[in-house]
Parts: C-alpha cells; sequence; structure tokens
C-alpha cells in the first residue's frame, strides 16, 4: 500500500495550481537575480554565476531573467543570454504545446 499512498500524494504536489505557482515564483527570483547582479556588476563586487543566471531560466525562469535582462539592461551584448535566454523560452514554450496538444 505504501507504493499506492506515495502515487496520490505525488498526484496532489504535481497538479496545475502547484505549477503555476512555481512558475510564478521562478520567474520573479529570475527576475530579481538579474537586478542583484546587475547591482553587484556595478560596485565592481562578487558576482552571481552566469551558470546560475541559465540554470534558473531553464528550470522554468526563462520569462523574468529575460525580462530582466532587458529591463536592467544587463548581459544584453553576450550572445550566450541574447541568444540563449530567448532559445531555452522558445523551447519551453515548444515543450508546452507538446505536452498540452498530446
Amino acid at each position: 500500500m505504501p507504493i499506492i499512498e506515495n502515487s496520490i500524494q505525488l498526484e496532489n504536489i504535481f497538479n496545475i495550481k502547484n505549477l503555476i505557482i512555481y512558475i510564478i515564483i521562478i520567474n520573479i527570483v529570475g527576475f530579481f537575480i538579474m537586478l542583484i547582479d546587475k547591482k553587484k556588476a556595478e560596485k565592481s563586487k562578487w558576482r552571481i554565476q552566469e551558470k546560475t543566471l541559465l540554470l534558473i531560466s531553464v528550470f522554468g525562469g526563462s520569462i523574468g531573467t529575460l525580462v530582466g535582462m532587458y529591463v536592467f539592461h544587463h548581459k544584453t551584448k553576450k550572445a550566450r543570454f541574447y541568444i540563449g535566454m530567448p532559445l531555452i523560452l522558445i523551447f519551453q514554450i515548444i515543450t508546452i504545446i507538446y505536452i498540452l496538444c498530446k
């Protein structure tokens, strides 16, 4: 019976409401992490690794990081970001459409 109980618990966690909450939170994090990194860059302080910025985007924060990138004019001259971020977002949109149309 524990396997069935665990399955029911997972169904309760992975629902559309929680997914939407997660997407909103990760995008807010992505937006503000771009602001934090920009402010640190202006003050020549320790910076957030580019890998971390990209991972936030990959894990669902692509809209927030992309918006933050252009609002704060941060990382807009690095190809990894001005090409990579939109590509990540496009891939995520295609994946969502594929899943919804299944």
